[in-house]
């Protein structure tokens, strides 16, 4: 970012209220984080009294030059990372948005963990966090933005892929009926990322029985990729439907929600087919 102050995010001009009262939530929650064009500035005259003081008691070495100049540098370029995910976070945020109602806790701890994000895509899957808990306080705990603090991005991307899958079946669940077939490897899902995701705290994978969703009643509805499937049971209540080797976890739950994938080609018609005892004739036609 640049250091022009007519860039900067302290400028709120023509921002919606709730974008101006998440930067205010943000500024009060960290100290004054939207000064970017003082940052450099102030830190580097701090670090220059600091080194005027010293002198009178040790002697300065190009050691201790050297240390404080990358301080101030690191310094900049994480306040630059928190600015960005905030600006990114702008677009996401609802009209009815309550970033005032946000933890400062929880803010403090969100930045904490992001400041040290420059990849753009990482950077744009923080912002919507940050922009989904301004909008409904309490969507995402702290446990689930230190998770994500502790993804790289090839995890991240691998989540995504899973994600492709999902379906909801009373809630968001990737289907994952057999970890070994094509449409699952094409795009990297498998054993190994499976199991990986499983140690992550982002899914429960059982590649042995699977699970089942249960007490479900004789007719309802599941739906791929805004596409609706109707089912019927063999019973009129107490049902069991099998969804596959994978469920997401509370913090996978929470963090699908800000993955915005397309589906996969030719999955609909797969699941269909894996389901076809429970579809309707009409359906089949």
């Amino acid at each position: 970012m640049s250091d022009d102050n007519s860039t900067s995010l302290v400028n709120l001009g023509g921002l919606s209220k709730p974008a101006n009262t998440l930067i205010e939530k943000v500024s009060s929650a960290i100290g004054g984080i939207f000064e970017p064009w003082q940052i450099k500035r102030v830190a580097k005259a701090e670090a220059e009294a600091g080194l005027i003081k010293a002198k009178s008691e040790i002697e300065i070495t190009d050691l201790h030059r050297r240390a404080m100049h990358r301080f101030v540098e690191e310094e900049a370029s994480r306040q630059e990372n928190m600015e960005e995910i905030t600006r990114k976070s702008i677009p996401h945020l609802s009209e009815d948005s309550n970033p005032e109602n946000m933890e400062n806790d929880w803010v403090t701890n969100f930045f904490d963990k992001s400041r040290i994000v420059s990849d753009e895509e990482m950077q744009n899957i923080w912002a919507q966090v940050l922009a989904g808990e301004a909008n409904a306080p309490g969507s995402f705990s702290k446990r689930t933005v230190n998770l994500l603090g502790d993804l790289d991005k090839r995890d991240a991307e691998l989540f995504q892929s899973l994600c492709r899958f999902g379906w909801l079946v009373g809630n968001f669940t990737p289907l994952v009926f057999d970890n070994q077939e094509k449409i699952y490897n094409d795009l990297g899902i498998d054993f190994e990322s499976l199991s990986h995701l499983d140690s992550l705290g982002l899914i429960q994978f059982n590649g042995v029985s699977g699970f089942k969703r249960q007490r479900l009643p004789k007719n309802f509805a599941v739906a791929y990729c805004r596409e609706v499937l109707p089912l019927t049971m063999s019973k009129e209540t107490d049902n069991e439907l099998s969804i596959g080797e994978v469920l997401l976890t509370k913090a996978g739950h929470e963090l699908a929600r800000v993955v915005k994938v397309p589906g996969v080609d030719g999955f609909y018609d797969y699941v269909k087919e894996k389901w076809k005892a429970h579809i309707p004739s009409d359906e089949n036609t």
